[in-house]
């Protein structure tokens, strides 16, 4: 019998309102028991936790800033995907090692042109949470198994799509699967055309 292969993590990218550094300070307020900047950040949410002035949160900061982010529905509805088909799928767990397609494009594709702002986009996007880059740590990983890995906000979305259409962009000649870079691009197009028509920023998770 052969060994079992386990299979590559799943990706999910959601629609956020906020962008997380403009609540990395009153999050870490909350942590302390100090809720009111976060709350008057956060009016009208329905989704929070019971936060009480004095108590520690009762949810760790990733957990907090994912639910603090999210794209509600206005009648406090769970957010509609940005997609919920066949690019969903696809760019969930793509074909490469990892799963990752953000990290296949970063590492099989030239900007092309000096001045292209797609890498670090792509950057912010798949790496936005790691250590220092917040200049907070704690936000990338939660308690409950959360794992926050980056995200760009509306304006973004919309210089990212742009880059990705210009296509000055470049294959390399190593790239492992034929066609992947333009398949990656083609599905990654859906989600950012959708949150630009909603005028949302997108978050992306990885589930192991």
């Amino acid at each position: 019998m052969g060994s079992y292969i386990r299979p590559s993590s799943f990706h999910t990218f959601d629609p956020i309102k906020l962008s997380p550094d403009s609540l990395v300070g009153a999050i870490n307020e909350s942590m302390k028991g100090k809720h009111e900047n976060l709350l008057d950040l956060l009016e009208g949410i329905s989704g929070l936790p019971e936060l009480k002035e004095g108590e520690q949160s009762p949810v760790d900061k990733a957990t907090l800033l994912f639910i603090s982010i999210l794209d509600w529905q206005d009648d406090g509805g769970a957010p509609r995907a940005l997609d919920g088909g066949h690019s969903r799928e696809r760019l969930g767990r793509f074909p490469s090692n990892d799963g990752n397609a953000v990290e296949y494009l970063l590492e099989f594709t030239g900007e092309g042109e000096e001045g292209s702002g797609l890498h670090a986009l792509l950057k912010k996007l798949g790496r936005g949470f790691g250590d220092g880059i917040l200049g907070h740590d704690g936000f990338g990983e939660g308690s409950m198994g959360i794992e926050l890995l980056g995200w760009i906000d509306s304006a973004d979305v919309n210089g990212l799509r742009k880059e990705i259409e210009r296509g000055r962009w470049m294959v390399k000649s190593d790239e492992p699967l034929d066609g992947g870079v333009q398949d990656a691009f083609r599905h990654l197009l859906v989600f950012l055309r959708s949150a630009s028509r909603r005028k949302c920023g997108i978050l992306m998770r990885r589930h192991s």
